[in-house]
């Protein structure tokens, strides 16, 4: 009895090849609905993915089309859910949030528009601002850390850098360290 011969497994420069040739929008098409499966993508992320699988760009820009259609793709959507996913589990300052989109390739004028739009509901809810509230629920997160730490100035320090690391602007930083401890 002999062994059934060893399958040999397609290099990444082969699938790309492979992929090259795809002449059916309907398979790109595919690949764009699987990445979107896990979470929702901004339409520079599905088609940066698209084409660094080695689709042609025609066939890429069909997909992204077809997506924006059905409304699978909508990158204020994307931004939008992406700063409340932040300001929920992962406080992070103006800063970071701009910077993270913009890593995720959504436009500048929609990210300008929903930070407004997050700054105006903080107003109404009666917070005077919202990266404040971040910033108070980053120490929070991080209290049992600062309390560890004797010395006040040094402890101060450290959150000050802990909201700097986080996106957040010096101003916010430093009332947000008052708020911590007063001056001794």
């Amino acid at each position: 009895m002999t062994a059934p011969p060893a399958r040999r497994r397609e290099t990444f420069a082969e699938r790309r090849a492979r992929r090259a040739e795809v002449d059916d929008p309907e398979l790109v098409l595919n690949a764009a609905v699987r990445f979107l499966e896990a979470r929702a993508r901004s339409v520079a992320e599905v088609r940066r993915r698209l084409r660094d699988a080695g689709y042609r760009a025609v066939l890429v820009d069909g997909a992204i089309a077809r997506l924006l259609d059905l409304g699978m793709l909508d990158d204020e959507a994307f931004a939008r859910g992406w700063v409340e996913s932040r300001d929920r589990a992962r406080p992070r300052g103006e800063i970071a949030l701009r910077r993270e989109l913009a890593l995720k390739g959504v436009d500048r004028i929609v990210v300008d528009g929903i930070l407004e739009e997050r700054r105006s509901e903080a107003g109404e809810a009666g917070s005077a601002d919202r990266d404040a509230d971040a910033a108070d629920r980053l120490i929070e997160k991080h209290s049992r850390t600062l309390a560890r730490v004797p010395d006040p100035r040094v402890r101060r320090q450290r959150a000050y850098a802990l909201l700097a690391r986080n996106g957040f602007d010096p101003d916010t930083c430093r009332e947000a360290v008052a708020r911590l401890a007063p001056r001794t």
